[in-house]
């Protein structure tokens, strides 16, 4: 059990660190990518998740969930006991609190040199980009259920119990950039509990240049969302 919270949490910490690092080197200035565009930043994520993957295997957990969301899919079909999904969602939090910190280390000199908050901000944590908490509670259910029963098509039955060894990352990643420019303009596609609120609570506490709120009025909706997206994309695959 231990070397599966170890997977975990430095899965999701690799998610964050290439995820959240492609969000800083677009929207940071004096960075060498910037404003390079939400092609660059849906990109960094599928690089992300790929890696996040490969590391939380290798470290010890062979189901990499690295997402809040996909625990508690797992734990409504019966795969984990609630211990088992409450342990993997804290160590999946705690990895996103610690990859934002090593994104804020490696932009350091980069804080200062931003004068716009809110950018500083979605290089922790996701804002929508028009303010309608149904509609961006409504997306991210959405977005998360296409995830889950994506993950759920990918390595179902009808995969004969999943796609050859080593390709089963890829096709996630895959699948969360198809979703990142399909479903990510509005709310930033958080469709993971942990990749918003690790890194939100990073923003909270950590001492960086000119930084404004870390806007907890809306950081209920990334997590909220992902995780009624997951119960109800279960029940679904559960049903089909």
């Amino acid at each position: 059990m231990l070397m599966q919270c170890l997977g975990e949490f430095f899965g999701t910490m690799m998610l964050i660190v290439l995820g959240n690092g492609a969000v800083a080197s677009t929207l940071l200035k004096k960075s060498k990518g910037y404003q390079a565009g939400w092609i660059a930043i849906t990109t960094g994520w599928f690089v992300a998740v790929v890696i996040g993957v490969f590391v939380a295997q290798s470290v010890g957990s062979p189901n990499a969930d690295i997402n809040p969301a996909i625990s508690l899919a797992k734990f409504t079909w019966h795969y984990y006991s609630l211990q088992q999904t409450l342990l993997f969602m804290l160590s999946q939090l705690a990895g996103a609190f610690i990859g934002a910190i090593l994104v804020w280390l490696t932009y350091l000199p980069h804080w200062k040199e931003t004068e716009d908050a809110s950018l500083k901000l979605m290089t922790f944590s996701t804002q929508p980009a028009i303010r309608a908490y149904s509609s961006n509670l409504l997306c991210e259910i959405i977005a998360t259920a296409v995830l889950v029963l994506g993950v759920a098509a990918i390595f179902g039955k009808a995969t004969a119990g999943g796609p050859v060894n080593g390709l089963g990352p890829y096709l996630v990643g895959i699948l969360v950039w198809g979703i990142g420019l399909s479903l990510g303009g509005p709310t930033g596609y958080a469709i993971n509990p942990a990749r918003d609120l690790g890194p939100r609570l990073a923003h909270a506490l950590l001492p960086i240049a000119g930084k404004g709120s870390s806007d907890w009025s809306y950081a209920w909706v990334p997590v909220v969302g992902p995780l009624l997206g997951g119960i109800i994309a279960a029940w679904i695959w559960h049903w089909m």
